[in-house]
């Protein structure tokens, strides 16, 4: 005899008969960013739920331990829904497409200053944390070449990180450091990330054996053609051993260059990285992979643009041999035939 199957009340199957309180203290308290902002999706009830200002604190605090300073978190409260907002603007990556020619021009509200949120780990414990603010109305910044470093060149950071005196070293960097750095710009309220969360290149230095790691983010510039259509914002870590042997953070900075290899300066950096921050964001899946790849696109343009370049310099090179050789010979003839 075939038995039916158990009835019971369908309300018990849904989301909504569970209490809000265990919903919101056990279950939504658990979930990383990219997870609770897709449950936030499912129903009117999750979407409230999932809004609270103190989960989204929480997530920020835990991804990015540097934004858990009294200066950042007022910062954050500020944007328009804000830690939401801001993890929202961080967490995904800035739009790639090139620049217009109408939108190549300064805005009229450069921000007075802009704030780094960074953060290093190694194979995902935090190894350094901190906060920079850097004033961009000055003459000084303007001129001179962008670079904001986080270390003193006297400091150093140590870590728990072995260093071997062989290439095992870049591998292992390669593999397991992960960095975040997060432009803020506190009066647009707006943010951006800046790192390919892990390393795109990794060198050891053939005298000093210290490790160059590089990481990345690329963003369009200025007009379509120019040196600097697109331009790279460059994070290197330099890391070298000390006489424990264990390794130590040694420096840690930021700069702007364009295709040419040119570092750019304060004022067309801000053009740059404010438009970044006003523009779209694409939530890409695979982000380590994507800003890998991201920079060695930017790496094949600057040899392919390197190329065209030396190439027109020949070019160039040859016409004013043969206009030379052209002129000695009708000279000559002058001078003969006189």
């Amino acid at each position: 005899m075939q038995m039916a199957p158990p009835s019971f009340d369908q309300n018990t199957a849904r989301i909504s008969a569970v209490h809000p309180d265990i919903i919101e203290t056990h279950i939504l308290t658990r979930l990383d960013g990219p997870t609770l902002a897709s449950a936030s999706c499912v129903s009117s009830q999750l979407h409230s739920l999932a809004s609270d200002e103190s989960l989204w604190t929480n997530i920020c605090h835990s991804t990015w331990p540097s934004t858990n300073t009294p200066r950042l978190r007022h910062v954050i409260s500020s944007f328009p829904y804000g830690p939401r907002s801001f993890f929202s603007d961080s967490f995904t990556n800035p739009d790639q497409t090139p620049a217009s020619t109408s939108s190549s021009s300064p805005s009229l509200n450069r921000p007075s200053e802009i704030i780094s949120s960074v953060d290093v780990y190694y194979k995902n414990k935090l190894i350094f944390s901190k906060v920079v603010e850097t004033e961009t109305a000055s003459g000084w910044f303007n001129c001179s070449p962008f670079r904001v470093d986080l270390l003193d060149q006297k400091d150093s950071v140590p870590t728990r990180i072995s260093h071997p005196d062989n290439e095992d070293t870049c591998r292992k960097l390669a593999e397991d450091l992960t960095l975040s750095w997060i432009l803020i710009d506190p009066i647009g309220r707006r943010a951006m990330n800046l790192s390919s969360c892990k390393p795109v290149t990794v060198q050891r230095h053939w005298l000093s054996g210290e490790a160059h790691v590089r990481f990345s983010s690329v963003l369009s510039g200025g007009d379509r053609g120019s040196s600097s259509e697109f331009v790279q914002c460059g994070i290197v870590v330099t890391c070298g051993g000390s006489q424990g042997g264990e390794m130590h953070v040694r420096e840690v900075n930021l700069q702007v260059e364009d295709m040419d290899g040119t570092n750019l300066n304060g004022k067309d950096s801000l053009v740059i990285l404010q438009r970044g921050l006003e523009g779209k964001r694409r939530n890409v899946k695979g982000r380590e992979d994507e800003g890998k790849r991201k920079y060695e696109d930017y790496v094949e343009k600057k040899r392919e643009r390197k190329e065209k370049k030396l190439r027109t310099e020949g070019a160039l090179d040859m016409l004013c041999v043969a206009f030379g050789v052209f002129t000695f010979f009708s000279s000559g003839l002058y001078l003969l035939w006189r």
